[in-house]
């Protein structure tokens, strides 16, 4: 049993939390602002809580051999979650993590610490600004998953950002997003109309009841030159306690419609989640 108690501080960008699991020695649950936004076992990092962090974790699993090393940058740091699992299930990575909160990198870092040996160089810095600095063709996989309070902020979400992201990364390299919506997904549509200006290949990851337009939930989206393992993935995706469907090609095509790229003069946040959603409200 976890006999820690909570942390709480107020950062750059809100109040943090850090909460004891019960049930797990050395795992807590970080919150800013009341949202749930990570979940870290320190004697367990390759353990994946929030199922949308396990779809990013099977789409890390198949992007390379396993085990092969990768250059990874995290735009968002949150507790440090995935670049924690990249660290254990592919030793030697080199990994840069920018998270524009100051405050909240020095509660993680000095409360949960990373494992000895990672290779994770930590930055705090705006992520668009950082990702226009960074050599070219410097990471294998670029990973956003930026929020301010509960939304991505609208200047992570036009086509410059995406143009910029595809720059960093190599011709095999691999961009991920978390990003949230609900039906009618103008906000989603728009962002895989959006990558599609860069990629060719892209992929869709969601729970059935998000993409049929039950609830507001989050949606992994997976953007390449070359083509994603979606049988790989989908086998992964459907072994998960709350299953999700792989949407990709034609289906995709579809689902895109007539939605446009954003340009920066028009880029908005993700939707407000409704009251109740990430355990808000």
């Amino acid at each position: 049993m976890n006999d820690a108690i909570p942390v709480t501080r107020t950062t750059d960008h809100g109040t943090a939390k850090l909460m004891p699991d019960i049930d797990r020695e050395r795992a807590w649950l970080l919150t800013v602002d009341g949202a749930p936004q990570s979940y870290v076992d320190l004697d367990d990092p390759a353990h994946l809580e929030f199922e949308y962090t396990r779809r990013l974790g099977h789409v890390l699993d198949v992007v390379a051999e396993p085990g092969a090393a990768l250059d990874v940058l995290h735009l968002g740091g949150g507790a440090l979650t995935l670049p924690r699992y990249v660290a254990v299930t592919r030793p030697g990575s080199r990994q840069d993590v920018v998270e524009a909160d100051r405050g909240l990198l020095e509660l993680v870092s000095g409360h949960l610490p990373l494992p000895q040996g990672a290779h994770i160089a930590l930055h705090a810095a705006d992520a668009r600004a950082w990702l226009e600095d960074a050599p070219a063709a410097s990471a294998d996989v670029l990973l956003g998953d930026v929020f301010s309070g509960s939304r991505v902020p609208a200047h992570l979400t036009s086509a410059d950002y995406v143009r910029a992201a595809a720059r960093v990364l190599r011709g095999s390299g691999v961009y991920l997003a978390n990003l949230p919506d609900s039906a009618p997904f103008a906000f989603l549509r728009s962002q895989l109309a959006t990558l599609a200006t860069a990629f060719e290949e892209l992929v869709l990851i969601a729970e059935p009841g998000v993409l049929r337009g039950r609830r507001f939930g989050n949606a992994v989206l997976v953007a390449g030159h070359h083509a994603i393992d979606v049988a790989a993935l989908a086998r992964l995706t459907a072994a998960d306690a709350f299953p999700a469907r792989v949407e990709h090609g034609a289906v995709l095509r579809e689902f895109i419609g007539d939605a446009r790229a954003v340009r920066d003069a028009e880029a908005v946040p993700s939707p407000e989640p409704p009251g109740g959603a990430f355990g808000i409200g």
